[in-house]
């Protein structure tokens, strides 16, 4: 697909704005929570990275672990990613047809998501696939996200975000999305992502190719 070139990336590290101190602590703890984790389940499996032990691992308490992430569930879900997908989809030029924006944010977002973190975002997946409990919270947080899409694309295309085809069209986005990363894992992360993307995107957008027609 023909696509206008994009303005400045609001993700370029020269226009993101600079936290302050406090910011920037609750960022390094944050970080240090969820890069504990992840090793205790690489080590160990997702079942021993008890909040105690992540806490542990990270030299923090048990508390200040739920108090930055509800569940331990949470912490392998939850990234800094949604507000700049909604700021890139902003940013994409006014001319551009929305339907195409979406699909440039979208396919961006998640190849992005495995250039910066390619073991990370396999690992997140594969639990998504595996374990009940990530993917039970995972569908529970879906809406939250699905409400971010709404206004952007409400913002984008002039429609009221609470309005239901708008609210159809989010929460669609984004449970296709998740299925795309449920698929690609259950593949064993063989698949390009970006490919499954795209096909995802073009069933949305014209309905499945049947034999029949």
């Amino acid at each position: 697909m023909m696509r206008m070139t994009a303005a400045r990336s609001p993700l370029s590290p020269a226009d993101r704005p600079q936290p302050g101190l406090r910011e920037r602590k609750k960022l390094k703890t944050r970080r240090a929570i969820r890069a504990a984790a992840y090793a205790l389940i690489r080590e160990q499996g997702y079942d021993a990275a008890t909040v105690e032990r992540i806490a542990e691992r990270a030299e923090v308490s048990p508390s200040t672990v739920l108090r930055y992430f509800p569940t331990r569930e949470d912490i392998v879900l939850t990234d800094e990613r949604d507000p700049l997908l909604v700021a890139e989809l902003t940013a994409r030029p006014a001319g551009e047809p929305w339907r195409a924006s979406l699909r440039h944010v979208l396919r961006s977002a998640v190849v992005r998501g495995v250039e910066e973190e390619p073991e990370l975002t396999r690992m997140r997946t594969r639990l998504m696939a595996e374990v009940p409990a990530v993917r039970s919270r995972m569908l529970q947080s879906v809406s939250v996200t699905g409400r971010l899409l709404a206004r952007a694309v409400g913002d984008r295309t002039g429609l009221d975000p609470d309005g239901l085809e708008v609210r159809v069209l989010s929460m669609s986005l984004v449970g296709g999305l998740l299925e795309v990363s449920q698929y690609w894992a259950e593949h064993g992360h063989e698949d390009d992502l970006g490919g499954l993307v795209d096909r995802a995107l073009t069933v949305l957008e014209e309905g499945l190719a049947t034999p029949g027609g």
